[in-house]
Parts: C-alpha cells; sequence; structure tokens
C-alpha cells in the first residue's frame, strides 16, 4: 500500500515550463512540490513541460520533500499525455498524481486504471492521488469523490479561484474576502454601525474538509494570488487550519515558510497537549475518566485531541 501518512502543510506549485525554478524547488523547503502542466503552462509548451518534469524528477535529490505533478484536467486531450509520458518516464521518483476539476467519482477511476496498467508494466510502486474540488459539480459530489479509489485517495485541494468561476461569484482575487460579503451591526446611540466581513469561502471548506476526514484524507487549501500580501495570506491560511485543514498550497517561496509555521502545533499547543495527556494518565491511574486542568474539564475526547497535535509535533520532528 502506498505511504499517505505524510506532511502538507505547505505544497508549492512549480510551472513545469520553467526549467529553472525545477531545479530550486526541492530545496526550498515545502513539504510538498507539484510540478505543474496545467494551468501555469501556456498550451504552446505543454509538451515541453513533460520533457523538462521528467528530466526534473530523474535529475534531482527530491529527499527533502514529497513531490507530485498537476496534469491537465480531463476535459483538455493533453490529459492522457502528461500522464503516460511523466509516469512512464519519472513515475518511481512521483509520490502523487494532482487531478484537476473533479467532478465525478468516474475522473478519479480513469486516471487511477491509467496509472494501474503503466505501474504493472513498468514495475513501479502505486502512486497516490490528490483532486481539486474547484468546480459546482465537484462540491456538489464532494462526500462520493472523497470515497472513490480508497487504495490511492490521498489529499483533496480546494481550488478557490476555478470554484469562484463555476460558482459565478463576485469577486477577481484569488482566495481573498469581498467587501460585498459583510453584515451590518445594530446601530449604536449615535446611530452608527460597524461593517463586519466573512469570508465567502467558509461554507466549501468547511464541507471539503467533513469529507476529507469521515473518509481519511487530507484537506488542503489551494493558492492565495497576491504573493506580495503575507498578512492576508497568514489570515485565509489560519481561518483554513481552524477549520481543521492540514496545509495550504505556496505559489511563491515567500509563502512556504508561513505555511510550515501556521500549520504546524506551536509550542504553547503542544506543551497544553502534553499536560492534557499527562493528567488524563494520572486520572486513569486514580480510576477517574475525567479531570479538572486550569479550571477545565476534560475527558477522552480531550485527550484524542491532545493526541493527534503530539502525533503532528513528532511528524515534523522527524523530518527535521
Amino acid at each position: 500500500m502506498a505511504v499517505k501518512d505524510r506532511l502538507h502543510r505547505s505544497e508549492l506549485a512549480v510551472p513545469g515550463s520553467q526549467p529553472r525554478m525545477l531545479e530550486k524547488a526541492p530545496d526550498l523547503g515545502a513539504d510538498m512540490v507539484f510540478l505543474d502542466l496545467e494551468d501555469s503552462v501556456s498550451l504552446a509548451d505543454k509538451a515541453q513541460a513533460r520533457k523538462n518534469i521528467v528530466h526534473a524528477l530523474n535529475t534531482y535529490d527530491w529527499s527533502k520533500c514529497s513531490v507530485s505533478i498537476r496534469i491537465n484536467g480531463l476535459d483538455i486531450h493533453h490529459c492522457y499525455r502528461d500522464i503516460i509520458e511523466v509516469v512512464e518516464g519519472a513515475g518511481d521518483k512521483l509520490d502523487t498524481v494532482m487531478i484537476p476539476k473533479v467532478g465525478d467519482p468516474a475522473d478519479i477511476y480513469f486516471v487511477a486504471t491509467l496509472l494501474e496498467q503503466i505501474e504493472t508494466a513498468k514495475g513501479f510502486d502505486p502512486i497516490n492521488l490528490h483532486v481539486l474540488i474547484e468546480t459546482a459539480k465537484g462540491m456538489a459530489n464532494v462526500e462520493r469523490i472523497a470515497q472513490a479509489c480508497p487504495e490511492r485517495m490521498e489529499a483533496m485541494v480546494f481550488g478557490v479561484a476555478d470554484y469562484a468561476a463555476s460558482i459565478q461569484a463576485r469577486t477577481t482575487s484569488m482566495g481573498g474576502p469581498n467587501p460585498d460579503y459583510k453584515v451590518l451591526t445594530h446601530a449604536d446611540d449615535e446611530g452608527n454601525r460597524q461593517h463586519h466581513w466573512g469570508n465567502p469561502w467558509h461554507f466549501a471548506m468547511s464541507r471539503m474538509i467533513v469529507a476529507c476526514r469521515a473518509y481519511g484524507l487530507r484537506p488542503i487549501d489551494g493558492p492565495y494570488g497576491d504573493f506580495n500580501d503575507p498578512d492576508g495570506y497568514e489570515a485565509v491560511a489560519r481561518a483554513f487550519a481552524a477549520l481543521g485543514g492540514e496545509g495550504k498550497w505556496a505559489i511563491h517561496p515567500s509563502q512556504i515558510e508561513l505555511a510550515n509555521e501556521i500549520f504546524s502545533p506551536s509550542k504553547a499547543h503542544t506543551e497544553k497537549a502534553q499536560r492534557i495527556i499527562d493528567a488524563m494518565k494520572e486520572a486513569e491511574a486514580e480510576g477517574r475518566g475525567a479531570v479538572t486542568l486550569d479550571g477545565t474539564m476534560i475527558d477522552a475526547a480531550s485527550i484524542r485531541q491532545a493526541e493527534a497535535v503530539i502525533a503532528k509535533l513528532r511528524q515534523i520532528e522527524a523530518k527535521k
């Protein structure tokens, strides 16, 4: 069975048409690098990008990160060539294949079937699947998609830009807020009212995260377009992490460190988690099922949350 227990705090996007960027990518500190054949590569450059990626996978040292390719969508003829040429040429170097614009489980089975045939012919280990949920159809079917091909499925990514276009949301930014998505407070004594912006992507993020957690997948947030706005990136990433998200894309190397920090347990968080575990062990030894820590009751659910935090910390430490 393919490995699924890997870090996804940061997923760096690297265009397959940029050889110099491909060369630098393994050493930039991302948990995962995905070599892109889709949106960042023009139609005229698709064929050469495949060759560039095969060369990069076979030439550079990818031991510091996981590595993936994002193929073209099933709605364009470049898709099957991406799978055949890159996987046949360097499939033993790949951890996952990322499928864009997945709308139905059938999309996953098509790619999985091609992968299985190539793996059998070449003697490669199984390659896992990432899927992008970035259309109204994909979100409507997200629970069914999450259950497809469980032996390969590893992660889902919320692709906010194409999703916004698909649902005809009134926004032109990539992953940011919209000032029209707001509420007004009641008027104060002087008649003044405050504006509070909301997160227009909250529902979509939450639904995808629930589907992922229900079926053992890792929920990842997609791009934040303005890489000159670290504060905006951090705000969106922390909101996604608060909902239960696992990581976020980096479309520029400057976003990698931010993602790694945000999706890692903080020192305070890990110390509290360890105190919970210690307190519960003491309670169990005394025959108690619950205990109070810092004025708050903790029980078996608390220890499950704490153990998840400590497990994540150990996974991060093992990578160093």
